[in-house]
């Protein structure tokens, strides 16, 4: 019989759709972070402002820390449902499909304009037109040893378009194990571990040191939001280890008022050692490595603490209307889940093309970053409410369901 400290465990956890929202909200998000970018004084942004300050890189700072990390852990998440729902091969060219076309024609189609508009916002002197630059940022090359980044050039890149490159490779790692591991020996690991981190508070916040160490001595990476790749590797297994048993998202709601506090703190606690170190990303000083693992902790504590915080307050602050309607509700669930990967491939080259004329402006600071997120951001739901959405073809171009 279930109690109410341990609940029971059903063999299908359901999906958690709100977090669709988290999702969305993260991917706004994106919008204001990299048009403040624009304004950093420490960031090499492709468009940058004549004027600039370093207030905008520390305020960003608390979101780097969780957002990014919070993406993988609920698309880890996903991953747990998806790949009971259609198996390890349906699974695979689900993911082929929805994250591989995109990533290919956005990387061919969208991410020359930005590179493009760099070299004309560096450089007064350079008048080569769009066409011109296409043949130079085409001109690639293999390198294995950057995977899963296999394709380099001098011009090319997948910029923001990381995140789908790290996503799909993670999900195709993960197809081949799901088929070949004993389904019994991982049931039975999930249990146990759900088992030990219910009975003892504060457990579930022990993979912190893991991601500390990464960030220590794996170092940092300034392209990847500043976190390593490979740590976006265990946040993604963590979600998909969270969706397994019901017991885990029972913990994370106890212990998510520790994990909040617990977080703050150790980002605080960081801050201090990133403004004095030249380079905290990469410097092998004590004041920069113990900064950086303190960084790590504290995007653990936090990504725990968010989705318990609100998953707590869900259950104690249930909608007002007793019976919402659930045709309504299953619609704004999977406009949002939608809505995501599309708004999150768009956003980035519309706010450099914004900002290449915005910055030239005579206007201060604070009233270029508003016009600027204002228009990218109505330009980046406008193009998918009204371009995308609408066609099969450019539904199927950007990762959406037909």
């Amino acid at each position: 019989m279930a109690t109410r400290t341990e609940p029971e465990r059903s063999a299908l956890p359901e999906r958690r759709p709100e977090l669709d929202a988290i999702r969305m909200l993260v991917v706004i998000g994106l919008v204001f972070f990299h048009s403040a970018l624009v304004f950093a004084a420490d960031d090499d942004f492709y468009v940058k402002n004549a004027q600039t300050t370093e207030a905008v890189l520390i305020t960003a700072g608390f979101g780097v820390v969780w957002a990014m990390p919070l993406l993988f852990l609920i698309s880890g998440l996903g991953a747990w449902h998806s790949l009971h729902r259609r198996g390890a091969g349906g699974f695979a060219k689900e993911r082929l499909l929805r994250l591989g076309v995109p990533l290919v024609f956005a990387t061919l189609v969208l991410n020359p304009l930005p590179q493009w508009l760099r070299a004309r916002s560096a450089d007064a002197t350079y008048h080569e037109s769009y066409l011109g630059f296409l043949p130079r940022f085409y001109d690639v090359r293999l390198a294995p040893a950057e995977f899963p980044f296999l394709v380099q050039g001098e011009h090319f890149e997948t910029g923001h378009l990381w995140f789908v490159v790290l996503l799909l490779a993670f999900s195709l790692m993960l197809a081949p194990l799901f088929r070949w591991l004993p389904r019994e020996h991982v049931r039975h690991t999930c249990d146990r571990l759900a088992h030990t981190v219910l009975r003892r508070r504060g457990t579930v916040l022990l993979p912190a040191l893991a991601f500390a160490a990464i960030c220590a001595f794996a170092r940092m990476e300034e392209d990847f939001a500043g976190w390593h790749r490979w740590s976006y590797l265990l946040f993604f297994i963590a979600g998909f280890t969270l969706a397994a048993d019901d017991r885990f998202r029972a913990v994370m709601r106890r212990d998510a008022g520790l994990a909040a506090w617990l977080g703050v703190l150790l980002f605080a606690a960081c801050g201090p050692g990133f403004a004095l170190a030249d380079k905290p990303f990469t410097e092998a000083t004590v004041l920069a490595t113990a900064s950086r693992a303190l960084f790590g902790a504290a995007g653990w504590c936090l990504v725990v603490a968010i989705p318990g915080l609100l998953d707590r307050r869900r259950l104690r602050h249930p909608p007002a209307a007793p019976n919402p309607d659930p045709t309504t509700r299953r619609r704004l669930h999977g406009y949002l889940a939608a809505a995501v990967l599309p708004l999150y491939v768009l956003h980035q080259p519309i706010v450099v093309a914004v900002a290449y004329f915005v910055v030239g402006w005579p206007a201060p600071i604070p009233v270029k970053y508003t016009v600027l997120v204002t228009i990218a951001l109505a330009l980046t739901l406008a193009m998918y409410e009204l371009l995308i959405r609408r066609t099969r073809a450019t539904r199927f171009l950007f990762g959406m369901r037909p």
